[in-house]
């Protein structure tokens, strides 16, 4: 039933898709501009669209919820009694936790559990969200920090300056005659201390909804903290610009292609085509090869066409899959810049070529103690990281809007 359900929808998603096609495509046949009543059907549509991939995403968490609790209920049973308990911050150490018996928690998620959250297909985790509340934490903070979820992403017990060496250009060779000295062409590096700056939020829960068992505490805490810190990493892997603080990916890459003039940043469809073909081969088929940009920004991409009247943008054709841009996954970040003058709008290439630190995982702590008087429990929520674009060479380039 389910399923059933997800089909249509994914279905009713696809037709909406076609609608806001139709629309463009009469204007385009009679050679004139969208009128303001068809604008407005146009962004229904596209909101149409984007409401369905929203209902869509939830009922595929919802589906993976289901099915990580019974693999791990299959596991809990088919466990050796003398078999240790797994770790990660269990219910039962939360509880205790909640209720001021232990002070501190600190979630250590693996590579792994990072990557289950990278917005792929559903098969590489698309519609993975783990059950405990460190993995949903986590969830929330990579979904908002959508670089860290489809970054490479190193995890560091300490804090310590790491060395990472940054590579700024590659060696060439030349045709050499016999018996000629061989030219030296050595690849050029720089380093980069990879550190490990601070991210935290505080929280304020009254003591009546830490002991109402009927509120999704764990949900309501991970929710609040993971988007809070999220939104304050995700805004420097974006855009950091690298003193003091991160360097974010769009402060790393080079410029593919620059828009034109009298425009107001916009881009075409050539730009586009052109900013793919200004990464090279080898970054493009790298299998973490994509598109990121703001969500608002996909309204005008959804309108543009090739030079044989085909869409650049393509829907997912199945529920989870990734909507494509010219064969590439298209991710959206908050942070990525609007369309504007000389504003780098839009992001491609190799995007794990950038590298994300994470020191520790994520510490959790509370105090019954800080807001006595009110009789609310206090909660932090602090989490240390990093990131760098590690290759420079062109692996990552950016639109930039036209300078006027």
């Amino acid at each position: 039933m389910v399923d059933d359900f997800m089909r249509r929808l994914n279905d009713s998603r696809l037709n909406a898709w076609e609608n806001a096609k139709h629309i463009l495509e009469r204007a385009a046949e009679e050679g004139r501009d969208l009128s303001a009543e068809e604008e407005a059907a146009f962004e229904r549509a596209n909101a149409d669209v984007n409401a369905l991939d929203e209902r869509l995403s939830s009922l595929l968490d919802a589906e993976k919820r289901g099915a990580d609790l019974a693999e791990a209920m299959r596991g809990i049973e088919s466990r050796p009694v003398d078999a240790p308990a797994a770790a990660a911050a269990p219910a039962d150490d939360l509880r205790a936790f909640l209720r001021g018996e232990t002070r501190a928690l600190t979630f250590k998620p693996t590579v792994a559990e990072l990557r289950d959250l990278t917005k792929g297909t559903a098969a590489s985790g698309g519609a993975t969200v783990p059950t405990t509340f460190g993995g949903m934490l986590w969830a929330h903070l990579i979904e908002t920090a959508t670089i860290a979820g489809i970054s490479t992403v190193l995890n560091t017990d300490s804090g310590e300056p790491m060395t990472l060496p940054v590579t700024t250009s590659h060696s060439s060779a030349a045709l050499i005659a016999e018996n000629a000295t061989i030219t030296e062409s050595d690849p050029a590096f720089t380093t980069r201390a990879l550190s490990a700056y601070k991210y935290a939020v505080a929280i304020q829960a009254p003591n009546e909804l830490i002991t109402d068992t009927g509120v999704d505490l764990e949900g309501y805490l991970a929710m609040q903290a993971g988007r809070a810190v999220g939104n304050a990493l995700g805004a420097h892997l974006a855009t950091g610009t690298g003193s003091s603080q991160p360097a974010g990916i769009v402060t790393g890459a080079t410029t593919g292609v620059t828009g034109g003039t009298a425009v107001s940043g916009a881009f075409t469809a050539d730009n586009l085509i052109d900013l793919y073909f200004s990464v090279i081969a080898p970054y493009r088929n790298s299998p973490k090869c994509g598109w990121i940009m703001k969500d608002a920004t996909l309204a005008a991409v959804r309108k543009l066409k090739d030079t044989t009247n085909q869409y650049l943008w393509q829907p997912g054709l199945v529920a989870g899959a990734p909507d494509m841009l010219l064969g590439k996954p298209v991710y959206t970040d908050p942070n990525i810049a609007a369309v504007a003058l000389s504003a780098k709008s839009v992001v491609f290439g190799d995007l794990g070529a950038y590298v994300t630190r994470i020191v520790g995982g994520v510490r959790f702590e509370q105090s019954a103690d800080f807001a006595f008087g009110t009789d609310q429990v206090t909660f932090r929520c602090i989490v240390r990281g990093d990131g760098i674009l590690a290759d420079q060479t062109g692996a990552v380039k950016v639109f930039a809007g036209g300078a006027s």
